[in-house]
């Protein structure tokens, strides 16, 4: 059992968290509520007629802040003349105008929006011989120091605990310096550099002992991809291996965070440990499945002295006893296995998690990548099909930043030798190879693609998507190519969701008028492809609710390759067999150009068919585990109410 921390002087419990932990609903409130603080400071020293030190981070996390920074330049006249700002780092060796340079990133997120003088903007110099680079971190914390200190710093935080470049097994009395960089870390970064090979080994960071110095330090998070670092980093004890953790001993620092990061804190995520509880449905399922999975029981085979000895007495005086909760919560997750996901025609749909009818359905599945709704759902996605229903695909994206560059010379190469071939006129198809050739051979390795080449790598991927909806037996006409332009940057970092995103995928929902939309549910990382994605379709569907059709819609969230829901989250499972599991990995071998080298392969070594299979035989295990079927895998939902 997960034991409380007493006061030894008070004799009361303490909160698990060892620093101040602040959760909001979501990132964009966080980011806000920074924004204030900041300007608070600003203002504060300017009425005192003295500068003030900000120490910024670069990433994803700090997009929302510094977005909210500029609007309050711009339209409540903040004023940056009195900010002199030290970036934590730089990636080394790095042009200041490389696309991938802390440089450029600071000057494209507020830099160039606000009247921050440049001469007070410093960003560690990643253009130093190595025999230069120590004289200047001890000139870089000079600086600081000559103006009293950080007054504010802003952190970020690695899927590690690195906090700056500080990677694991930094000191907390470590100086400015260059770091070699954790694999990890690379690894993370390489999408901005087309791969690993490309990504830099080293960089120049500030030291811990200047972070932990700052008068005042805000470390923000978003996204469940770090929530595990998260509770590491506040409930555990202070370690080198954890850096984030140092900030436990800070005078004055607070971890923000949106509700998806703050997941897995003992407070949010097992309450009934921390304080009295209203025990709702949903709190009594999550708590009675992790007890079962704790003690790897079968839910029928708790007994009351579980339920005590585990913090839940108190549940067991409300409900109990034991056998009475357990057949209750063994009953609602059976109830979520269905071999008919469109609904089973002519049944009892009383406890099942579709509706019977209309029989026959119009179902529309958004895959934000070309290959997500084979790789997520091709399960789910081919039984769909084969019991009647009518099944449209909206592919989001092109996902044309995900082929390698050989992948692209090869298929535009095939088409000058099939046009030689057939006597097809091919001057034009012959310049456009040895242009895209001429480029991808000198391109450097954070260099955008030119149009044709990131077209002729959408064409790939398309023609891939298609391939698979032939392979479950969707036709042509219910294929839906939308191209969203947020995606249609050329980098990894994308646009924010616009207008045109969402009319594109509002049209489309209107067209087929569906009783069911499936949508991938990732909410990993905030500013992913998947979560833009996913916005597009909410803000679709709200505006679509008056619509007559919508009254029969209902929407249904996947997960991907990276994750799956909490086994208390889950609303529909759909159980496949191994011949099922064969056929849905046939479909996922269609998108041949993620096969053998994926470009944003992640920390996670194996391939996107390795991931769901084993993702899919882990929920079978699970419900297994706890005493229901076995199967030899299954796809999870959860139900978004609109």
């Amino acid at each position: 059992m997960l034991k409380s921390k007493i006061d030894k002087a008070t004799g009361f419990e303490k909160r698990f968290e060892n620093i101040g932990t602040v959760v909001y609903e979501n990132s964009a409130t966080a980011s806000k509520k920074i924004a204030a603080e900041i300007a608070n400071l600003i203002q504060v020293k300017q009425s005192q007629k003295q500068p003030c030190i900000l120490g910024l981070a670069t990433g994803s996390s700090p997009k929302g802040l510094y977005a909210e920074l500029v609007r309050l330049h711009k339209e409540e006249g903040l004023s940056f003349k009195n900010v002199v700002s030290f970036n934590l780092d730089e990636y080394y060796p790095m042009e200041p105008d490389s696309v991938n340079s802390y440089v450029r990133f600071m000057q494209e997120q507020l830099f160039n929006h606000v009247d921050i003088l440049p001469e007070n903007c410093y960003v560690p110099d990643g253009t130093l011989s190595k025999e230069e680079i120590r004289d200047y971190c001890d000139q870089y914390e000079a600086k600081i120091e000559a103006l009293g200190g950080i007054d504010l710093q802003i952190l970020g935080i690695g899927g590690n605990g690195h906090i700056g470049f500080n990677e694991s097994g930094s000191l907390q009395n470590s100086k400015t310096r260059l770091v070699a960089l954790d694999h990890i870390t690379r690894v993370a970064a390489s999408g901005d550099f087309s791969g690993l090979e490309n990504t830099p080994r080293t960089a120049i960071t500030l030291g811990v002992k200047k972070i932990m110095e700052a008068k005042r330090v805000i470390l923000m998070a978003w996204g469940e991809s770090k929530s595990n670092i998260i509770k590491a980093s506040v409930e555990d004890e202070v370690t080198s291996q954890v850096p984030a953790s140092y900030l436990q001993e800070h005078r004055n620092a607070t971890f923000i965070l949106d509700q998806a990061a703050g997941s897995k804190l003992t407070r949010i995520n097992t309450p009934w440990l921390v304080e009295k509880i209203v025990w709702t449905d949903q709190l009594v399922r999550k708590a009675v499945l992790s007890l079962a999975l704790h003690l790897k029981k079968p839910i029928l085979m708790l007994t009351d002295a579980d339920y005590i000895e585990n913090g839940m007495s108190d549940l067991l005086a409300d409900s109990g006893p034991a056998y009475d909760i357990n057949i209750k919560i063994f009953n609602k997750l059976q109830n979520t296995i269905t071999g008919w996901p469109g609904g089973k025609p002519n049944a009892d749909d009383s406890k099942r998690p579709e509706r019977a009818e209309p029989a026959k359905k119009r179902v529309l599945i958004f895959s934000p990548h070309p290959d997500d709704d084979i790789i997520s759902m091709g399960g789910t996605f081919k039984r769909l099909h084969e019991q009647g229903h009518e099944v449209h695909v909206g592919y989001q994206t092109s996902g044309n930043i995900a082929v390698a560059d050989d992948e692209a010379l090869r298929f535009a190469s095939f088409v000058v030798d099939y046009n030689e071939k057939f006597g097809i006129d091919n001057n034009e198809a012959a310049d456009i190879y040895k242009n895209a050739a001429t480029f991808l051979k000198n391109k450097k390795s954070s260099e955008i693609d030119t149009p044709e080449v990131r077209y002729i790598k959408g064409l790939i991927r398309k023609g891939e998507a298609r391939a698979t909806c032939h392979f479950v037996g969707v036709p042509d006409e219910q294929i839906h190519f939308m191209e969203l332009p947020f995606y249609e940057t050329g980098r990894k970092k994308k646009n924010p969701i616009g207008a045109e995103d969402i009319k594109i995928t509002t049209d489309l929902i209107e067209k087929i008028k569906p009783h069911q939309i499936y949508a991938a549910g990732d909410l990993a990382d905030p500013h992913g492809t998947h979560k833009v994605c996913l916005d597009a379709v909410f803000t679709a569907v709200k505006e679509l609710k008056p619509k007559k059709f919508m009254n029969d819609c209902w929407l249904w969230l996947y997960r991907g390759a990276w994750q799956e829901w909490g086994i208390d989250q889950i609303e529909m499972v759909v159980p496949m067999g191994p011949d099922q599991v064969l056929e849905k990995r046939k479909g996922i071998f269609k998108h041949q150009s993620q096969k053998d080298g994926v470009v944003f392969q992640g920390s996670d070594s194996r391939e996107f068919w390795q991931r769901a299979e084993d993702r899919n035989k882990e929920t079978a295990d699970l419900y297994d585990q706890l005493g229901l079927a076995h199967y030899a895998a299954m796809e999870a939902f959860v139900r978004w109410e609109f």
